[in-house]
C-alpha cells in the first residue's frame, strides 16, 4: 500500500482502519484539524474511527502509515480507546466544513464546499490546504463549476454558525451506511446539525434510523418534524418500534399522531400499545412473514427473499388459515428456511410445517421468552392469543433490545473499555 501526499478526506470516510496484525479496528468517520491564528490551514492532527460497538476513538495522525483507496493501516503502538471528545481548538472536517456557504473571492461569487484536501509536508505532518468548492448558480437545473482552491483563498471556513450548512455532501457521504452506523453518527453530531440531517432523509430511511437511536434522540428528531410527516415515519417504522416511540410521548400526542397515520398502520400500532411492558405481546412484531397451507414451497422462499426483511424475521414463514393479516386465522405451525431449502420447490407449505414446540402467549414475560429461545435455538418465536390465532412474533433483536441495559444506545453510555495494546 501508499500513501499519497494530498488527500481529500470526503474519501476516507467508511474506509476500514487495520491494526498491523491485519485486524480491522474500525471505520473512518471524520478527520480532526487544529485550528491555527491568523488565518493559517489547520494541522490535521488525526482520524476519528468508529469501533464495532458504538464508539467513536481518536487515532492520532502519526499512526497512520499508509493510505490507499480501499484502507487505512496503522503503525505499531497503543491504540488508546477513550471516547473521542473534541477539544475547542479543534474542527471536525466533514461535520463542520461539507456543504458549508463560502465566498470564493477570486470571482465574488458564492460556492459550496463539498470536499477538503489534506496535505503532508517534508517532515511528515498534515495540513488543510485546499478546498473543493461548487459555484452557487442558484438554478435546480444547472451545476455550478467546481474550483480547487488553496485554503486561504476560501472566505468563511471558520467563524461561521454551522446551521445554515445544507446537508447533501454529508448525506451523500453517509448514504452507503447501515442505520445502525448513521444512527452512531448522528448521536455525535450537534443538535442542531442532527434534525437537519435527519429531516433530509426520505420517510423509509428515517424511520430505519430511528428504530436504532436511544428513546430521547428519537423523541427530539420526531418532534422536528411537522405532525404529517412525523405519521407517515412512524407508519414506515416496525410496528413495534413505532409503538415503543409512541410510548415516550405524551398521551395527546400519541393520538395525534395515530390519527394522522393510515387506519390499518394505526390499528396495529394500537394493538401493540395495549400489551404489558415486558411481554411478548409489547415486544413482539405484527408483521412476520405468513402463508397459507396451500402456498407452495417456491412462493415462500420467494417471500423470505424480499430485501426489506431483516434476517430474523426472513429466516422463517408462520403458516396460518386465512386471513393472513394478523391476528390471524388458525395457527398451524412453522416452516424454517433450511427445511424449505431441503424440499421440491412445488410442495405446499401444509406439508412441510413444524407445530412441536409450543407458541408463546402474548402474556409470556421477557425472561421466560429468552429462556425458551436459548432453549430451542431459535431466531424467533410465534405469538398465539387464546383463540388459536397468530397475532406476532418476537424475534431475537426484539428480546436483545429490552434484555441489554436501558441506556446500551446512548453515545455517552461507558463500556468500561481502556487502553489495548495494538500490535
Amino acid at each position: 500500500m501508499t500513501t499519497a501526499t494530498r488527500v481529500y478526506i470526503a474519501r476516507l470516510a467508511g474506509l476500514a482502519v487495520f491494526d498491523p496484525n491485519g485486524d480491522q479496528v474500525g471505520r473512518v468517520r471524520d478527520a480532526v484539524a487544529r485550528l491555527r491564528a491568523g488565518g493559517r490551514p489547520p494541522q490535521v492532527v488525526g482520524l476519528v474511527v468508529d469501533l464495532p460497538l458504538r464508539r467513536r476513538i481518536f487515532i492520532p495522525i502519526h499512526r497512520v502509515i499508509s493510505i490507499d483507496a480501499d484502507a487505512i493501516a496503522l503503525g505499531t503502538g497503543t491504540l488508546n480507546l477513550r471516547r473521542f471528545e473534541k477539544r475547542p481548538v479543534e474542527l471536525l472536517v466533514l461535520e463542520e466544513l461539507l456543504d458549508r456557504r463560502v465566498e470564493i473571492p477570486a470571482t465574488g461569487t458564492q460556492g459550496t464546499v463539498i470536499d477538503v484536501a489534506m496535505e503532508q509536508d517534508r517532515t511528515g505532518d498534515w495540513w488543510l490546504t485546499r478546498v473543493a468548492v461548487r459555484e452557487y448558480t442558484g438554478r435546480l437545473t444547472r451545476r455550478g463549476q467546481v474550483h480547487q482552491l488553496e485554503w486561504q483563498e476560501v472566505s468563511g471556513l471558520i467563524g461561521v454558525p454551522v446551521a445554515p450548512q445544507g446537508t447533501a455532501s454529508l448525506l451523500a457521504v453517509l448514504d452507503d451506511m447501515r442505520p445502525a452506523d448513521l444512527a452512531n453518527v448522528l448521536q455525535h453530531l450537534s443538535d442542531t446539525r442532527r434534525v437537519q440531517i435527519a429531516a433530509a432523509l426520505d420517510d423509509e430511511r428515517l424511520a430505519d434510523v430511528l428504530e436504532e437511536l436511544p428513546e430521547n434522540d428519537q423523541v427530539e428528531i420526531l418532534a422536528a418534524l411537522d405532525r404529517e410527516r412525523a405519521a407517515d415515519v412512524l407508519a414506515e417504522m416496525d410496528p413495534d418500534d413505532a409503538a415503543d416511540l409512541l410510548a415516550e410521548l405524551p398521551k395527546p400526542e400519541q393520538e395525534m399522531l395515530l390519527d394522522l397515520m393510515e387506519p390499518d398502520e394505526a390499528a396495529s400500532v394500537r394493538q401493540l400499545m395495549e400489551y404489558n411492558p415486558g411481554t411478548a405481546g409489547a415486544v413482539m412484531t405484527s408483521q412476520p412473514v405468513i402463508l397459507t397451507p396451500d402456498a407452495t414451497v417456491a412462493e415462500a422462499l420467494a417471500r423470505i427473499r424480499e430485501p426489506q426483511l431483516s434476517p430474523a424475521v426472513a429466516a422463517q414463514v408462520f403458516v396460518t388459515r386465512a386471513p393472513m393479516a394478523t391476528p390471524t386465522g388458525r395457527y398451524l405451525g412453522v416452516a424454517h428456511f433450511q427445511r424449505l431449502l431441503r424440499e421440491p420447490p412445488g410442495d405446499l407449505l401444509g406439508g412441510v410445517v413444524d407445530n412441536d414446540i409450543p407458541p408463546l402467549a402474548p402474556e409470556t414475560t421477557l425472561p421466560e421468552i429468552t429462556r425458551r429461545m436459548a432453549t430451542y435455538n431459535l431466531v424467533a418465536m410465534p405469538v398465539v392469543n387464546s383463540a388459536g390465532r397468530l397475532v406476532g412474533a418476537v424475534t431475537v433483536d426484539d428480546v436483545l433490545d429490552h434484555l441489554l441495559p436501558p441506556r446500551w444506545r446512548e453515545r455517552d453510555y461507558p463500556t468500561g473499555e481502556a487502553e489495548a495494546p495494538n500490535g
